[in-house]
């Protein structure tokens, strides 16, 4: 049987030349096919890079182009297209296929033999946590491991090595062009207003997400959100959750004043001793574990591994300082989920807690945040193109226009122990190339303020 079958004798388009679009240049070039490449900017990231290939490749560059588009066979769109717009759906082909480069990586491993194990994550908040949690401790146990998808590698610079495991991170871009995904475990962490500038409503996005259930042997479902689980539970599907779980499950068991991570009635980690902190981090390792059980991963040998894990870099995390203020940088809260869960698993009747918020809100409702910011925040610092709109939710709010004002109006407000949270709801394409840049400032700012 010929590999890749489908895509043989076929008019092949990418669209998107950033670092997706590139690796399936790459990809289809060593497979020796020919390909076009349309990207909608001028001077796409991925031109050099491509050049470089000598693939068998046109390239057309600063705007979509329609005869492309409705020649093409089989179109392999990058997450950042959105495969809706007009010029794309409305010129393609009814017969031609549509896919990602996700996609493209289950259909290439079915022609591969394969004895790996794949567990698949996705959901609005936690994924980046989970996903590397999960590979962390597939390490531990001494598993060859890959970590790919929305984060790591490039599925296609994979798809030809041989692993014990392969941990996917997804993201609603990806699993819009999946359907033939066949992993053992997969889960939807929750679900909150995200991406609607694309998706539209909640519910399309929802729909979106839950594609990841029909794509996985064993359903990891959080017990927490109706919103996030299948409409259809099989009979092996495994649930977490903070509350007691019954037998077969993972949840919280609570005895003599200690809270701890529980299989069944049977407890397993004390949860004043997990590395991360907070309720959501609580629920991130109940469904890490939930997720390698399914695998058939021992559950001791995971315990052990998990209590070496040291956290994700800009996902609540402690800046170091000098003057007694409890700085978090939780900047990859980029929608109100994230930042909701921040503030549940930091607030303290005995410290104020100081929250730094505001961005791109990617078409958000920001109400959602008001009962938390009520509450639960003392002083709300806004900066950024929506941040308008949730200083509206707290008339005491102070409004700024850069981190480091943000981060100099919060140092006046501090007293000792008090906690200042930069977790901002929002993307930060408004100011920054990305979360990680707008983390860094933060950090910096902090330590010049200190």
């Amino acid at each position: 049987m010929q590999r890749l079958a489908f895509l043989q004798n076929k008019q092949i388009l990418v669209l998107g030349l950033g670092a997706t679009g590139l690796s399936c240049a790459r990809y289809l070039s060593a497979q020796g096919l020919t390909f076009v490449i349309n990207d909608s900017r001028e001077h796409p990231p991925g031109v050099k890079r491509l050049a470089k290939l000598n693939s068998k490749s046109d390239l057309i560059i600063g705007r979509w182009d329609t005869q492309a588009i409705a020649n093409a066979d089989v179109i392999i769109a990058s997450p950042g297209v959105d495969i809706n717009l007009p010029v794309i759906a409305n010129n393609r082909k009814a017969q031609s296929q549509l896919i990602g480069d996700v996609e493209l990586f289950c259909l290439a491993r079915k022609d591969i033999v394969t004895n790996d194990t794949l567990i698949a994550v996705t959901g609005s908040n936690g994924k980046s946590t989970v996903v590397s949690l999960l590979a962390h401790i597939a390490k531990g146990l001494n598993f060859n491991t890959a970590l790919a998808g929305n984060i790591g590698l490039p599925v296609l610079d994979i798809v030809d090595s041989k692993y014990d495991a392969i941990v996917l991170e997804l993201s609603s871009f990806q699993l819009e062009t999946m359907q033939s995904m066949d992993a053992q475990a997969a889960t939807v962490l929750n679900i909150c207003d995200d991406h609607l500038d694309r998706h539209k409503t909640l519910e399309n996005y929802q729909a979106i997400k839950h594609k990841i259930y029909d794509q996985a042997n064993v359903q990891v479902i959080n017990r927490e959100q109706a919103s996030a689980q299948p409409n259809t539970i099989k009979d092996n599907a495994i649930s977490f959750g903070l509350d007691a779980p019954e037998q077969g499950h993972f949840g919280i068991i609570t005895k003599a004043g200690i809270r701890s991570l529980a299989f069944g009635d049977q407890t397993l980690i004390n949860c004043a001793n997990l590395p991360l902190v907070g309720r959501h981090n609580e629920l991130n390792c109940l469904a890490v574990l939930a997720l390698g059980y399914a695998a058939n991963w021992a559950l001791v040998d995971m315990c052990k591994a998990l209590l070496s894990f040291e956290g994700l870099e800009h996902r609540c995390k402690q800046v170091e300082s000098n003057d007694g203020v409890v700085w978090v940088n939780d900047s990859k809260a980029t929608n109100i989920g994230a930042t909701l869960a921040a503030i549940d698993g930091l607030t303290n009747a005995k410290q104020q807690l100081i929250l730094i918020a505001g961005g791109d809100g990617k078409g958000a409702d920001f109400n959602e945040l008001q009962s938390a910011l009520n509450d639960h925040v003392d002083h709300l610092i806004t900066l950024g193109k929506d941040g308008s709109q949730i200083a509206a939710l707290k008339p005491t709010s102070i409004s700024v226009n850069s981190i480091e004002s943000a981060v100099n109006a919060a140092r006046k407000l501090a007293n000792k122990g008090d906690v200042v949270l930069l977790s901002p709801a929002c993307a930060s394409i408004d100011m920054f190339e990305n979360y990680m840049q707008r983390g860094e400032v933060f950090i910096t700012a902090v330590r010049e303020a200190s």
